[in-house]
């Protein structure tokens, strides 16, 4: 059997990191097991369903490098199938046309509370005929779920989890207004598209014991399960956007890459023994359902910094140049070389893209001459004429030459290395001199040197 996931997210807001991580989690699934990784996107409120939240779920996914199999299925195209089926259902005696008014289902659930018992719906419709029904009033679709015994559900994360049956009602399949509701779309389309695992929140936990009772009725085969704790904010607490629960592009835009974010997503949950850097590649061969833990994670911003700090650091030099460019816009040809060479220096103390950016500035900023102190003149003019009688511009030789000049006018060798810093950029925190003197060139470098000393 192929392993088939999904990720099914109704677009009535942008793709949050708790949605980001069930997609993560399916898509290692699947590639994992060499199976499929599906998208379904549930717009049946038509009202709170919108073409750029499905825009930005997409964006989402395809920067975090989750890609999917196939073309999306949008739910909102299937009603007439998720229809038909219930009526088979009622056709075939496991479901059945009720005719109750609002005012008697109030009545019910007052009469139910009154009683100490869950407010829910009696089964009044369940056995009646249909020609006892009340003229001119448009029916809903009741499931005829089980009264006695207990479903079962054998979780992939919690283990066995069951649920007494006289705790569920006769649930609503088919609305008055003739629309499918949620509990039967998604259990026709999970069928209708072959999914046969779902990893997903454990607020779902409730749902997926009604989703249990459809399938049963259908006589469909049921997908394998497994509910996730929902992700905590650093102090315990469900996570809220005072903790950073943002559509995943805000992190983007936080100067965040994907495979960090990525990462940090995986060890919300899962764990591959004292692993914390893992790589795309690691992560599909080494994920399993059960390293997922039962305990809720909570997202530590500073993790997700060290962790992008780190991938920045392996990141390709030629991509983190059109990461910046993208956000600070074209330069000219001789700005570009410069942040080029001097990405080695820059991407070691940057630890988001916008530090990147932030620290960039001294290769892109026009140059403003610095003032320096009297007493760095002399040891100035010595370094400028040491350094112009160096043929060899590369970092060994600009090295030698300067140590060698700290050795020759007694002068401690960082001392001059911040003089150096405070002429070529005005800035005390830079990469080193040496990255600053090989990316500026040395025509630069001498300008600006000979800028200060008049």
């Amino acid at each position: 059997m192929s392993m088939i996931t999904r990720f099914a997210p109704s677009p009535t807001g942008f793709l949050h990191i708790g949605g980001a991580r069930t997609a993560l989690f399916n898509w290692l699934l699947a590639r994992h097991h060499g199976g499929k990784f599906l998208l379904r996107i549930e717009d049946t409120d038509r009202e709170r369903s919108t073409q750029e939240t499905i825009d930005a779920i997409f964006r989402g996914l395809k920067w975090l490098g989750i890609n999917w199999d196939d073309e999306p299925v949008f739910q909102s195209t299937r009603l007439d199938r998720h229809v038909a089926l219930a009526q088979k259902l009622v056709e075939n005696g496991k479901a059945y046309y009720c005719y109750c008014s609002a005012q008697e289902l109030e009545t019910m659930r007052n009469e139910a509370k009154a009683n100490g018992l869950s407010p829910k719906y009696n089964g009044k419709w369940r056995n009646r005929d249909p020609k006892e029904a009340p003229a001119n009033v448009n029916p809903v679709i009741r499931l005829k779920a089980p009264l006695d015994g207990e479903t079962i559900l054998h979780d992939l994360v919690q283990g066995t989890v069951t649920v007494s049956n006289d705790q569920l009602d006769d649930m609503i399949l088919v609305r008055s207004d003739g629309t499918p509701t949620f509990m039967l779309s998604v259990v026709v389309d999970d069928y209708d598209m072959e999914i046969n695992h779902v990893i997903r929140g454990d607020d779902h936990l409730t749902n997926t014991f009604r989703h249990i009772q459809i399938f049963n009725a259908f006589g469909w085969k049921i997908p394998e399960y497994g509910h996730i704790p929902l992700i905590h904010g650093p102090d315990g607490a469900k996570l809220s956007k005072r903790h950073g629960a943002l559509g995943i592009e805000a992190y983007r835009d936080m100067g965040y890459l994907p495979e960090a974010v990525c990462n940090c997503l995986l060890r919300l949950g899962w764990s591959h023994g004292d692993d914390e850097i893992i790589s795309q590649e690691q992560a599909i061969n080494w994920f399993a359902v059960d390293s997922l833990g039962k305990s809720p994670s909570r997202l530590d911003f500073s993790k997700l910094t060290n962790l992008n700090a780190h991938y920045i650091r392996q990141a390709d030099n030629n991509r983190l140049l059109n990461e910046l460019l993208s956000v600070i816009g074209d330069v000219s040809e001789e700005k570009r070389r410069r942040l080029f060479l001097g990405m080695n220096g820059l991407k070691q103390r940057s630890k988001t893209l916008l530090e990147l950016r932030d620290l960039a500035t001294i290769y892109t900023d026009d140059f403003v001459p610095a003032k320096i102190d009297v007493s760095a003149v002399d040891i100035l003019n010595h370094v400028l004429l040491t350094l112009e009688a160096e043929e060899n511009w590369n970092e060994e030789s600009v090295e030698r030459q300067l140590r060698n000049a700290s050795a020759k006018k007694n002068v401690p060798f960082g001392k001059i290395a911040q003089i150096i810093r405070n002429v070529l950029t005005g800035k005390k925190i830079t990469p080193s001199i040496f990255d600053m003197l090989i990316s500026f060139g040395k025509y630069e470098s001498l300008c600006r040197i000979k800028s200060v000393l008049g």
